[in-house]
């Protein structure tokens, strides 16, 4: 079809040319749409046949001209806000997987457009074509789990409209949102012994619980078919199998279905259609199920532990192979049975801690219980493709900043120079360095120089870092002064050499900004040349950006007004958040001006014999 449009539009239409506009697919497709009720769209094609095609897409423009306003408004947005979840499957042309019906309603709207403004009559084998690609799966009903296109749920009600080209379908016998199922089954099915309640000291045993489900019995030879076509009702449990023998036939097996899935034991018309076609009866027999402590995870575990009412928690961080618990105190009492649990739930896992103290704004470190597992805090985390390794007693690590260190990263280009202030284990210089930085890192915590200079060797960038074991404010009147005034000097119009200042300590880096008042002296440098800060905080205002800038502009002594942007960078608790505020040290900031008087040498004149003789007489 592709360079045959001006023959289309020509009205040299053959009937060879027709078979191939109106493909065998795209007919059988619709006309699999109209069966039930109305006539044929090939019946309908034949009858017009003669009538221009250009002339059927300018009655269809014609006809959608009024109707696309009230099919993008109130119809999409009823299929966003009614629909339940669904996934349309993978289709040729398709991008993948996409979430809900959003896409749905997108592509729906695309087509729209597309005939909407379009003269040419491929216009309409792509809204056929297009509409088989956007079936969904999954809008199940309380009668039948049948499948719809989705666009034509858009367009059914407004397909009387359009002449020879959509089938006249009553509106109540296609295309009704589906209804959601009630959920009938027992919501603590999978509660382990209620027995566990208030335990201590964990007990693996406890735990176990027969249950009844649904099971469907089959010849052995056929299990991974019926696995295959029941795969959204087989049920899904850690450690548990799907698939267990029949104690009185040695052919046969059980397949153990989801109760929340085949609620009273009775499967759904899909799933039955499927299990005719493997000539399988479709008849759900009851199988009493043991539940061990093994098929129940860690939050239904926690849950049936703890006393009820009782906030869980199930989150930790990952560092290496030790997880990090912040337990409240009402979970204290049960914290070696929680640590015990999120050790055995979670492979790789061989130590939890808890922290038992806040972070000490000296050294960033914290006082910790090791909760389950070996002693061992010495391990090894990668982030955005680098290692590093560390003593986590010792040094300060977050695995939720990750996301913070690349973005800044990405600021840096090859040959810029940064200056880390408090740089911990290098997560900021390491990866500078790897982009071909001058990387200058300071730390005032031995052990985190140390575990710096062994991870710059470990990445092979300890040529390239120069790590400094100093406070932050001598560390910024020293090295960074003394490199600054060496380079900003130097620096020529044009020159795209940039200078970055990380402060990444959110307790107490906006008190270090009073360090960059009159840093310098002399002239300033071009304003593309001044150093870029990236100062980290903590703030509790109601509103974060303006409390840090203020703080900021405090104790800098200027104003930052359209001259910084600020950064969430996480939720630290309640009411607390983490920000960036990165800005140009303004020149009148940075650079101290000498005084005239300093600026002048005093003059040296010639000594004359006049001059020795009146010294003589004075002495």
């Amino acid at each position: 079809m592709r360079g045959r449009g001006p023959e289309l539009l020509q009205g040299k239409l053959s009937l060879d040319v027709r078979k191939n506009f109106v493909t065998e697919r795209v007919i059988r497709h619709w006309d699999d749409v109209g069966q039930s009720g109305g006539v044929s769209v090939l019946e309908v094609f034949k009858e017009r046949r003669g009538e221009a095609p250009r002339a059927m897409v300018v009655g269809v423009r014609s006809q959608f001209d009024s109707m696309i306003p009230e099919i993008c408004s109130s119809r999409f947005e009823s299929l966003r806000t009614t629909a339940p979840l669904s996934t349309p499957g993978k289709a040729r042309g398709c991008s993948g997987l996409r979430p809900r019906v959003d896409w749905i309603g997108h592509q729906a709207q695309t087509i729209l457009t597309r005939i909407q403004s379009s003269n040419h009559p491929r216009t309409l084998w792509r809204l056929g074509y297009c509409a088989k690609l956007l079936k969904t799966n999954h809008f199940r009903t309380a009668a039948s789990n049948t499948s719809f296109p989705a666009v034509w749920m858009l367009l059914a009600q407004h397909s009387g409209k359009i002449p020879g080209l959509f089938v006249v379908v009553k509106k109540n016998t296609f295309f009704t949102m589906p209804e959601t199922v009630e959920d009938k089954t027992n919501p603590e099915l999978y509660l382990p012994h209620p027995g566990v309640r208030g335990m201590t000291l964990l007990n693996r045993e406890a735990f176990k619980r027969t249950v009844v489900v649904p099971a469907l019995k089959v010849k052995k030879e056929i299990v991974h078919s019926v696995l295959k076509s029941l795969k959204q009702s087989v049920l899904q449990r850690p450690g548990l199998k799907r698939v267990v023998e029949d104690p009185e036939d040695e052919d046969s097996r059980f397949v153990i279905l989801d109760p929340h899935k085949v609620p009273e034991f009775s499967l759904g018309e899909s799933e039955q259609q499927a299990l005719k076609q493997l000539n399988v009866h479709p008849e759900v027999s009851k199988y009493h199920l043991e539940l061990s402590y093994e098929n129940f995870k860690s939050e239904e575990i926690l849950r049936a532990v703890l006393p009820e009412g009782q906030e869980v928690t199930s989150g930790f961080s990952r560092v290496g192979h030790i997880a990090h618990l912040n337990l409240r105190d009402h979970q204290l009492p049960y914290r070696h049975l929680i640590g015990q649990v999120i050790m055995d739930k979670n492979p790789g896992v061989t130590c939890v801690v808890n922290k038992t103290n806040i972070i000490d704004s000296t050294y960033r470190n914290f006082e910790m219980e090791v909760l389950a597992g070996e002693n061992n805090l010495v391990t090894k985390v990668k982030e955005n493709n680098i290692a590093y390794e560390l003593d986590f007693s010792k040094v300060y690590w977050n695995p939720r900043l990750s996301t913070e260190h690349g973005r800044i990263v990405e600021l840096l280009r090859a040959g810029d120079v940064l200056f880390d202030v408090f740089a911990g284990i290098g997560p900021f210089a390491i990866p500078a360095a790897k982009r071909k930085c001058r990387v200058f890192a300071n730390d005032l915590n031995p052990e985190s120089y140390t575990w710096l200079l062994h991870n710059c060797k470990l990445n092979k960038v300890d040529t390239k870092v120069k790590a400094f074991n100093m406070d932050g404010r001598d560390f910024l009147r020293g090295p960074v002064r003394e490199e600054l005034s060496k380079e900003l000097p130097l620096l020529r119009e044009g020159q795209k050499t940039a200078f970055h200042i990380v402060m990444n300590l959110p307790a107490l880096a906006v008190e270090f900004l009073d360090v960059f008042r009159h840093l310098l002296v002399g002239e300033p440098c071009s304003p593309a040349g001044l150093p870029t800060v990236h100062c980290y905080g903590f703030s509790k205002h109601s509103n974060p950006a303006r409390d840090i800038q203020e703080r900021a502009e405090a104790t800098l002594g200027t104003s930052l007004a359209g001259r910084c942007s600020t950064f969430p960078v996480r939720n630290v608790a309640p009411n607390k958040e983490m920000l960036c505020l990165s800005f140009q040290i303004p020149a009148d900031v940075l650079y101290k001006r000498p005084c005239p008087d300093e600026a002048k040498p005093a003059s040296k004149r010639l000594c004359t014999s006049q001059d020795s003789s009146e010294e003589k007489a004075l002495s």
